[in-house]
């Protein structure tokens, strides 16, 4: 019987992280004080391997744990790791696995290996996320962001259309999305088992690589599998050029597993979801509307990690930043 999403983190995931972060709320709250939101997030920082240095000085920031970019490593290194972030209370809590081709027939079958080592090593992490990004396309002619409609078949996500009107000059790029969603399909399936057996969800991110480049298709695309084991690493700041953070988080709602945060300008707003024409920024100096992300978080109950994905301030400055953020102010 498969286990509904739902039911799985509502269960022995929330189970795990109520216990361990009973001590590690967010400091923007005082013991006793009602939360202002029914959910709880916990900061958290990127980086590749983590030092005692690195350790202590996100340990003073209040950040809760930090997710870690070295996947090619053996489960014995990783455990060591683990040990040395333990030893300051913090937690490894995500791998990044990043980019796969698994549209590549070329690349398929290594692929496939090295995001099972990558489950291996996120579980001696202590982690219980890979983040994982199946395939890419490019070098075919695209709608604009904002001018994305896509019209898929629900039941196979196959791509009718991307845009109104005359589709045509869009034909080779649709044949290469549903050539790419029919592979990720198969190589997310094949890796499901590995995934229940370490314990590691593979979390499918939003990033640039021109596939499923709406709300409601990304989320068609991570909740096909309806599975525990698969779900969304939404990313707070990627694909704002096609809409607006709010309108990804009510798409995916429960199956969104962890989230990544960086900050988007955008310089001229065009569609119907607020996508327009911008760039990147600092989290704070951006056009992202924080609190209406975080009023929406709450709405779709997200319980979780904010990793922030950018650099140019402390710690400590990223620290009252998400402090402020998570309060919703």
């Amino acid at each position: 019987m498969t286990i509904s999403r739902r039911v799985f983190l509502g269960g022995t995931v929330a189970a795990v992280s109520a216990g361990y972060f009973l001590a590690v709320r967010s400091n923007s709250y005082a013991d006793g004080v009602a939360l202002p939101f029914p959910s709880n997030i916990y900061k958290a920082r990127m980086i590749e391997t983590p030092t005692d240095k690195y350790c202590e000085s996100l340990k003073s920031a209040g950040f809760a744990g930090m997710e870690v970019t070295k996947w090619n490593i053996s489960p014995s290194e990783a455990r060591k790791i683990r040990q040395l972030v333990e030893k300051h209370d913090l937690r490894i809590h995500s791998l990044l696995r990043g980019w796969a081709d698994f549209n590549k027939p070329d690349k398929y079958n290594n692929d496939i290996e090295t995001v099972k080592k990558a489950l291996r090593s996120a579980a001696a992490y202590g982690a219980d996320t890979v983040l994982l990004v199946t395939s890419r396309v490019n070098g075919f002619k695209m709608p604009e962001a904002w001018d994305f409609d896509i019209d898929f078949d629900p039941a196979t996500l196959k791509v009718k259309t991307v845009a109104q009107g005359d589709n045509a000059p869009y034909a080779d790029y649709i044949a290469a999305q549903n050539l790419a969603t029919e592979a990720s399909i198969r190589a997310v399936e094949s890796l499901i088992p590995v995934a229940a057996y370490e314990g590691v969800c593979i979390a499918i991110e939003n990033v640039w690589n021109n596939l499923w480049c709406t709300p409601k298709f990304f989320a068609a695309f991570c909740k096909y599998f309806d599975n525990a084991w698969v779900g969304s690493y939404l990313d707070l700041g990627n694909h704002t050029k096609y809409s607006r953070c709010e309108e990804w988080i009510k798409e995916l709602g429960n199956s969104i597993l962890k989230l990544h945060i960086k900050g988007y300008k955008v310089t001229e707003v065009k569609g119907k979801l607020g996508g327009g024409i911008g760039d990147w920024s600092k989290i704070d100096k951006g056009t992202i509307d924080w609190r209406s992300v975080r009023k929406t978080l709450a709405d779709v109950r997200y319980n979780g990690w904010m990793t922030i994905e950018e650099n140019g301030y402390s710690d400590q400055e990223y620290g009252k930043i998400l402090d402020k953020i998570i309060a919703g102010e």
